[in-house]
């Protein structure tokens, strides 16, 4: 990152080039650990996408089921992804689909004991790989990591988006006068 640098204040000596050194380090630092990550779920026939939606619904408690759409805001994936996540998973006989009572038109995505017993020991698994990655920082520097992190996410997610190089506009959304 620091030969990047470098190279860019060399090249542009007019812009300030600091944030990179930063903002380089956790993007490379995020693509790590998401390969770290997978590495886990791969062992149990899941990719991060499937994994998440075994979560979820076992986070929900018994009886383990939540609607396609709760499911995809619980991931925050859209409900298309969602539609060939949940699709794949009952081909795997990890979940079941059923009518809502009360609603016709309503789903219900519920585990299955098979994908209960398999996202209980993936997510101890994952546990154990999350604990191994993070023992790499004294729990002083992770506690300290944590809250920045925090802080840094809140202002981020708090808008409205001040400062942006844009003026504040996000592809996608409308300019408002």
């Amino acid at each position: 990152m620091a030969a990047i640098q470098a190279e860019w204040r060399r090249e542009r000596p007019d812009l300030d080039v600091s944030p990179q050194a930063v903002i380089g380090r956790l993007h490379r630092l995020a693509a790590r650990l998401t390969g770290e990550l997978n590495l886990v779920y791969a062992r149990y026939g899941l990719g991060e996408g499937e994994f998440d939606v075994l979560a979820a619904l076992r986070r929900a408690g018994a009886p383990y089921e939540r609607a396609p759409g709760e499911l995809a805001a619980h991931t925050m994936v859209t409900t298309g992804a969602m539609t060939k996540r949940i699709d794949r998973l009952e081909r795997a006989g990890l979940v079941t689909r059923r009518q809502a009572e009360g609603d016709r038109r309503g789903r219900v995505v519920a585990l299955t004991g098979a994908g209960v017993r398999l996202i209980d020991e993936a997510f101890t698994a994952h546990m154990r790989n999350e604990h191994r990655l993070l023992a790499l920082l004294d729990p002083g520097q992770a506690r300290a990591l944590e809250g920045l992190l925090t802080v840094w996410q809140q202002r981020l997610e708090a808008g409205p988006d001040t400062g942006r190089p844009d003026g504040g506009h996000r592809p996608g959304r409308a300019r408002t006068m």
